[in-house]
């Protein structure tokens, strides 16, 4: 079975006075053949580098904005190492997104995931026999509900008569989901603040990076 983990990074708000306002909007698909035991072992190794009064303190769950450089660099280097992994990237420009999607967030996330999922089955990146997909939920994540859950299901099995398997998990919940946020993170940076060394260190895992409203 072949796993996709999906994360986001950056807002959906359209105010640009506000400062905390980003530019981009990113999400970010991390897919791999592997059991999810290959990729707990990166967390866990980076969880293990840390300094022991700091994992001490720690929380338990990764999460890479919180993070030190060294423990950002070190999953990232672990992750790079892997042959068995490959990222899929869209990247929302939000300036240029049209006012009535602008209006209905719900709709415009929809939209945005379900057009990577279909590049995914209509250029066959990955392999989809079997297929698992889990979304990462947040506290802060207003999107994702039983209506994203049913619009993206429908619209595979609709397309592409595809049927998958989908959760939504959170990163304490599922290890892996830890690692997409670091990764989505890294792709924030480099299209948000001009930022690309922690992209540059996993940019050749990338398969798909795809501008949408660009």
């Amino acid at each position: 079975m072949s796993f996709i983990y999906m994360d986001e990074s950056g807002d959906l708000g359209f105010d640009f006075s506000k400062s905390k306002t980003s530019k981009n909007f990113i999400i970010t698909f991390l897919f791999t053949n592997s059991v999810n035991r290959s990729l707990d072992k990166i967390v866990s190794k980076t969880f293990q580098s840390m300094e022991p009064a700091k994992r001490h303190k720690h929380c338990g769950t990764l999460h890479c904005h919180k993070e030190h450089p060294k423990t950002k660099m070190r999953l990232l280097s672990l992750l790079a190492r892997k042959q068995d992994v490959s990222i899929l990237v869209i990247r929302l420009n939000k300036r240029k997104v049209y006012t009535p999607l602008q209006e209905e967030k719900n709709s415009l996330y929809n939209y945005v995931v379900n057009i990577l999922l279909d590049r995914i089955f209509t250029r066959k990146l990955v392999p989809l026999e079997s297929m698992r997909f889990v979304a990462s939920k947040r506290d802060t994540n207003k999107f994702l509900n039983n209506n994203f859950k049913e619009y993206i299901c429908n619209g595979l099995k609709i397309k592409h008569k595809a049927n998958i398997e989908f959760d939504i998990k959170t990163p304490a919940q599922l290890k892996p989901l830890q690692i997409v946020d670091f990764v989505s993170w890294s792709v924030f940076q480099k299209y948000e603040n001009n930022d690309e060394s922690y992209y540059n260190l996993i940019k050749h895992l990338v398969i798909e990076d795809y501008l949408l409203f660009g």
